[in-house]
């Protein structure tokens, strides 16, 4: 008995915030064709403050005023064409789900594979290396290195992660495009550390 006013309060509170939401939305279309039409855009327009979400499923402020916009676009006679080059304007290329292809995007995806091929690469070589080292016996006079190896050894890696994260950060246009990128280069940084350790094990 003790839980029923808790419940009820949030059945309240749950039925209020539909409401609002509903109010929010109910928007009056001309015809079905243009309700139609607004569906579409607002499936195919994604939310800039969520992670994979269009504006048409997602309940943030940002998604709602977007909605609306769309909405008082459409009443104004804009095309659909002209609503998407109005919000890719506004909120960059990140909104749509098929952006085009630029001369940065090919870079934003050729650049991560072209790391994680060299860290592979820079594996493969010091391994062979390894491998050959230990199969030769070496000279009685010749000097054993130390586990240390000179700061030459990690210029490659600084480099290639200076120039990542610096066309990274300064040309994708959102925190979700950022994060969606170094999702898809999750594996560069362990394979670099890997390639550049000198006590690392040689793969098999």
């Amino acid at each position: 008995m003790r839980l029923l006013p808790g419940m009820v309060m949030l059945m309240l509170a749950l039925v209020i915030a539909g409401s609002a939401r509903a109010t929010t939305d109910v928007m009056p279309f001309k015809d079905e064709a243009q309700e139609q039409q607004f569906r579409q855009l607002t499936e195919q327009l994604r939310c800039p403050k969520c992670q994979n979400n269009s504006i048409a499923d997602s309940n943030a402020m940002i998604a709602t005023d977007m909605r609306r916009r769309v909405y008082d676009l459409m009443q104004e006679g804009k095309s659909r064409q002209e609503i998407i080059d109005y919000m890719v304007a506004r909120y960059g290329h990140f909104v749509t789900y098929d952006p085009p292809l630029t001369p940065l995007t090919v870079l934003l995806w050729v650049l991560p594979l072209a790391a994680i091929v060299a860290g592979g690469w820079i594996i493969v070589a010091r391994t062979r290396r390894r491998v050959r080292l230990r199969r030769e016996p070496l000279p009685a006079d010749t000097p054993v290195c130390g586990a240390r190896a000179g700061w030459g050894v990690y210029v490659p890696g600084a480099v290639i992660a200076l120039a990542v994260g610096a066309i990274s950060y300064s040309q994708t246009g959102s925190y979700q495009q950022v994060r969606a990128w170094q999702q898809a280069t999750a594996q560069t940084p362990g394979l670099l550390a890997r390639a550049l350790d000198p006590q690392a094990q040689p793969l098999n």
